[in-house]
Order: structure tokens, then sequence, then C-alpha cells
């Protein structure tokens, strides 16, 4: 009286053209319908997918129609859609140019104090840098900053930016900044002792930076704060190797250098002179 045997197929498995078809997601828990093992996805390729059950028992399974339960209902498992990737970002934020190939460098300048001042601006900012060909020098101290500037001869194209450290009102900086007069210099800073107070506590797991007391090297006495048994350049090699992106740093320095690299790269309209401090 029947064409077939009801009974000599899987009773679980509906007409194919019926069962759904779900994305093997990460930790999804599904049951494979032949051998009953159950557990989660921890991997998926194109072929097969891996279940690890409760006990951390792993196994390999085919991606094959109507093979899983889920729920108790059948279904097909297929690989997930690869989720749509983003921009690259660089360790500043923006977005990093691909390919990038090396050009010849602007006539602009930025120049910084020294020469962990330059390791730090380059590890956050260097692929701009060289996407714009703006390189970066260094001072060895702001005592000589005039003189440094007029043999730089500033001019329409030839910009030159100037970060300085604990340029607040009244500090010495502030007061051999105030001697430079150009529409061509742009001289910015941040109110800390040294750059390395720039990154934030809580990248290097302290609570704050140390106060030093007037008279003492203020390197060495964060370094005897901190309780660390480094030399002044082992320990900025920590504090470096410690900052991954933007985000370690301090906003007081975030905003100097990016005006630093608008000013060098992209023309004023005013054409006067401008000096950034903070706190003022």
């Amino acid at each position: 009286m029947y064409e077939r045997d009801v009974l000599s197929e899987d009773w679980r498995r509906p007409l194919r053209g019926k069962i759904p078809q779900v994305p093997a997601e990460l930790d999804l828990v599904v049951e494979d319908a032949d051998g009953g093992f159950c557990g989660a996805v921890v991997a998926c390729d194109k072929e097969a997918v891996t279940l690890e059950d409760r006990f951390g028992r792993r196994r390999l399974f085919p991606l094959e129609p109507a093979a899983f339960l889920l729920e108790g209902k059948v279904v097909t498992l297929v690989r997930p859609a690869a989720a749509p990737r983003g921009p690259r970002r660089s360790a500043s934020g923006s977005i990093a140019v691909e390919g990038l190939r090396a050009q010849v460098a602007k006539e602009s300048r930025i120049y910084v104090e020294g020469v962990h001042d330059a390791a730090l601006v380059e590890k956050v900012w260097g692929h701009d840098l060289r996407v714009e060909g703006v390189v970066v020098e260094y001072l060895e101290g702001v005592d000589h900053l005039p003189s440094i500037v007029e043999e730089f001869e500033p001019g329409p194209g030839r910009r030159l930016g100037v970060l300085v450290d604990h340029l607040v009102p009244g500090s010495k900086e502030s007061r051999i900044a105030a001697q430079v007069s150009s529409p061509h210099v742009l001289i910015v800073g941040h109110p800390f002792v040294d750059v390395w107070q720039a990154v934030k506590p809580s990248v290097l797991k302290i609570a704050s930076w140390p106060s030093v007391p007037r008279g003492v090297p203020w390197k060495e006495g964060v370094i005897a704060a901190l309780g660390w048994d480094l030399e002044p350049a082992d320990a900025w090699r920590r504090i470096l190797g410690s900052v991954a992106t933007y985000a370690d740093l301090e906003p007081e320095l975030l905003g100097p250098v990016e005006e630093l690299i608008d000013f060098v790269t992209v023309p004023g309209e005013d054409g006067q002179p401008r000096t950034h401090q903070e706190g003022s």
C-alpha cells in the first residue's frame, strides 16, 4: 500500500527544502544529528566545523545538509560570512595609507626638545608624518631656540613647528618661546616637566607620576620614587615600550602635536605668528 518504507529514513529530518541554514558562529551549541555528540562551535572552515563538549572533548564534523540539531530542530550549519573589514588605523588613530612609498621630505620641519620626545612622536605619529613627508628633529634643549629658528630661515613653504616641554606661563621655556616672532613658526607645548609624564600612569600600572623635590634631577628622582632599579635610558625603554597608540598618551600632548602637524602641512590663513601655551 505504500511506495516507500516511512521508517527507513531519519524521522528527525524534514524535507530538505525546508531545513534552515544557520551560521556556525563561535559558541553556538548544536548536536550532531547522527551520533548525538553535543558541543559548542570552536572553529569552522569551508568544509567542517569543530565542536567542543562540556568535558573539553573536541570532534570535527563535515558541513553536510541537515547534519545538526539546534534546540531539537534539524538545521544545516554553514560557514559564517566574513565580517566586513574596516580601514586599518595607524597608532595615531588616523586611517593608515597602504603601500606607502618613500617620498622627498618637505622643507617644513617639526622640532622637539630631545631624543625621548622624538621617539614618542615617531612611535605614535610616525606613519602620519611619513605620509606628509615631514621630518622630526630635536633641539637638545630649548635654550638656543631663537638662534636655531634664525638658522632654519622659516618662510612660505618652509614652516617650522616646535614642541616644548613645560610651556606654561612664567616658565623659562615660555620666556624663551616669546623671543621668537615669525608667521612661519608655531611653538606649542605641554605642561609636563618631561615628556615621560605625557604617558598615562595606568599604562605603566602606577597610580600617578611621583612628585620630585626641587634640586633633584627629575628622571633620577622619578626612578627612585618608583623603586625601579634602572638607568634613565632603560627606564625610558620601559616607558616607550608600554605605549601602543594615542590612547596611551595624555590629551595635553595629543592636541599640541596634532596642531603642529596641521601647521607644517596646511598653510595658515591669517599669516600671523602663533604660540600655543597650555594653561594660558
